[in-house]
């Protein structure tokens, strides 16, 4: 049971930062996403045997979207407070942290399907295919979800794709290509 043990707590150990981003992604507050991290990892625990040896992290974002949207349904819609910013870490511009206000306030007004699915596919640069099976759905229900939530961040936040637009050049400029 030791060895079972050491391995899950190397992999808590390790993991467990990106994980926490993924989680105050999805809720928008560090205390609930402290909560949705520690629920994840306590299914994960019991059936670390099995699945130890495929991909942990992906078992566990499952394990926390299917959570946080079964939260999100005894709740119904109930105003999260507490989004100071996606880095609160990191010092940074005042201009970058106002643009991650920004968008965390336009992700708290997607519904957790939205949010979800393009948390998944621009933080954790998923393909539609990956989102679908980590959440369960369809492609075609990924992409209407990613379709309507990019759709409605352009309505509520139209400064968020201005802001892309400009890094997209920038990254161009400077000779910096993704993958």
């Amino acid at each position: 049971m030791g060895d079972v043990d050491d391995d899950f707590h190397e992999f808590v150990v390790y993991r467990s930062p990106a994980l926490s981003r993924v989680a105050y992604l999805l809720t928008g507050d560090h205390h609930l996403a402290e909560d949705l991290l520690q629920s994840a990892l306590a299914r994960a625990f019991p059936r670390w045997r099995r699945i130890r040896d495929g991909d942990p992290a992906a078992y566990v974002r499952r394990v926390m979207y299917h959570q946080h949207i079964s939260w999100w349904r005894r709740r119904r819609v109930v105003e999260v407070q507490g989004w100071e910013g996606l880095d609160p870490a990191g010092a940074d511009s005042s201009e970058a942290s106002a643009l991650r206000l920004t968008l965390a306030a336009a992700l708290r007004r997607l519904t957790p399907r939205q949010r979800a699915v393009l948390v998944l596919r621009f933080y954790e640069d998923l393909t539609e295919a990956q989102v679908a099976r980590e959440l369960g759905l369809s492609v075609g229900t990924v992409k209407r979800h990613g379709h309507d939530g990019l759709s409605r961040l352009r309505t509520i936040a139209p400064e968020l794709i201005e802001a892309a637009t400009d890094r997209a050049e920038s990254d161009v400029s400077t000779g910096w290509r993704a993958g």
